[in-house]
């Protein structure tokens, strides 16, 4: 049977991240993630994991200055003190908290001093993590909903993972950035399988919940099936409602 994390950067909004926990597991999730918890003391999230039995799989690193438009600090050239704290920062919340994964967020910037500095912040994160048996995670947003993105393809992903060459740097595999950018969701998930470390899910092209759009989640969930994937997969959409209202798929979709 396929599992499910819900992701509380999306779901659940507009309740404090310890509720939000506390929704999912009333709804049936069987565990959950979140984007940037920094606000929120760790020890009121894991009192509500503890309560629920949930874990929380990982998190986000911070994205700067969010009021000049940034969305991410690991491949911006100078401001590689900056983005060490951000890291060291998502490591110790998680730490706390019992998350297993940060998602290091490249930020906006192209070139190859870009490149160069995002994989030394990767080197950094990796060594870092490896410390307390955590991964680093990166994922490639498509270019419609983050423009100038550093990372944006899943090619130039693998390309980042194979040079780095850490055992706990993996792949952020969201069905719904690949489908808007790349196309054919299933090959692409198929040719990146020993790289990936988490998969998230929404409608293409909408960012709605998985029960309608261009992308058929049964025969996505069968595949990864098939592989014998035991994780639960993050959903991560919008809902235009309450996200309670918005939860019909997961009996459809469950397997």
């Amino acid at each position: 049977m396929t599992r499910f994390s819900a992701n509380l950067g999306f779901l659940w909004t507009d309740r404090a991240l310890p509720d939000a926990v506390r929704a999912a597991h009333a709804a049936g999730f069987d565990a959950v993630e979140c984007h940037w918890p920094y606000d929120i003391a760790t020890g009121d999230v894991a009192a509500a994991l503890a309560e629920t039995g949930l874990a929380m799989l990982g998190l986000n690193t911070r994205r700067g200055d969010v009021t000049a438009g940034e969305n991410g600090l690991a491949a911006l050239p100078g401001r590689a003190d900056e983005a060490r704290a951000a890291i060291d920062e998502a490591l110790a919340y998680a730490a706390a908290i019992g998350a297993g994964a940060i998602h290091v967020m490249a930020g906006k910037a192209e070139g190859a001093d870009a490149q160069a500095i995002f994989a030394a912040n990767l080197h950094y994160a990796c060594r870092q993590a490896a410390e307390g048996g955590q991964i680093i995670l990166i994922e490639p947003l498509n270019p419609y909903d983050a423009p100038g993105y550093f990372l944006n393809t899943t090619t130039q992903a693998a390309d980042i993972i194979t040079e780095i060459d850490a055992p706990n740097l993996k792949l952020m595999f969201d069905c719904y950035h690949v489908g808007r950018s790349e196309g054919d969701v299933l090959a692409r998930l198929r040719a990146l399988w020993p790289i990936i470390g988490h998969i998230q899910f929404a409608a293409v092209p909408d960012r709605g919940p998985p029960d309608h759009g261009d992308l058929d989640y049964r025969m996505i969930f069968a595949e990864v099936a098939a592989q014998a994937w035991s994780k639960p997969l993050g959903a991560e959409y919008r809902s235009t409602g309450k996200t309670d209202d918005s939860l019909g798929w997961m009996a459809q979709l469950r397997g």
